[in-house]
């Protein structure tokens, strides 16, 4: 029990290396503060605390992450409006975890949403979509190329509703969803993303 909490923290520790270096430093005291308390309570022989505070640094690096996500959210085209972006993040403990960006965009009657997830377990069940082709195109769906990238594009036409998904690096869950909409608004919005970037996120 004891080796495998201290290889815990040692991942956790490194991570937070990473991941502080990275994004918003505002939450970095905080994190090292929570590793160097779990390894504190783990020299004590309190695996409990250990825990609590290990679990506490995960979640304001999933924090992190997911306020990361927000900046790969494109502006709104030209003629439509925006939110503001907002990100979501839960530790493993919760759901199993995962970090989520999502923007709504506008134009007169016209919605569509934009969502970025990563680290989530759905991820396994999302690859395994993209790797068949038939449950790729159960609901309907063609799978097309999006710039360099595969997705899976349904839409429609009658209901002016669908959506674009996309997996990048096998990593990354994107879901590119609106109502009101001709395809060519979802394929446009699902080329205005830098992918590159995305995929070159820590």
């Amino acid at each position: 029990m004891k080796t495998i909490l201290k290889q815990t923290i040692m991942i956790v520790a490194m991570t937070g290396m990473v991941v502080c270096g990275s994004v918003v430093a505002v939450s970095a005291d905080d994190i090292t503060d929570s590793i160097t308390e779990g390894l504190e309570s783990y020299k004590k022989g309190d695996a409990s605390a250990a825990i609590q505070s290990l679990n506490y640094a995960t979640q304001l690096m999933m924090q992190n992450k997911a306020q990361g996500l927000e900046a790969f959210l494109p502006a709104p085209l030209n003629g439509w409006r925006s939110e503001t972006a907002s990100s979501s993040a839960s530790g493993a403990a919760i759901f199993g975890g995962g970090a989520s960006a999502e923007r709504a965009y506008s134009r007169g009657d016209k919605q569509i949403n934009i969502q970025i997830i990563t680290d989530s377990p759905m991820m396994q069940g999302v690859m395994m979509m993209f790797s068949n082709p038939m449950f790729a195109t159960a609901d309907g769906g063609k799978l097309e190329k999006i710039g360099k990238q595969k997705a899976i594009v349904t839409y429609d036409e009658n209901a002016g509703e669908g959506d674009v998904k996309l997996v990048i690096a096998g990593r990354f869950f994107i879901t590119i969803d609106g109502s009101g909409i001709t395809r060519q608004d979802l394929t446009d919005y699902a080329k205005t993303i830098d992918y590159d970037k995305l995929a070159a996120m820590p």
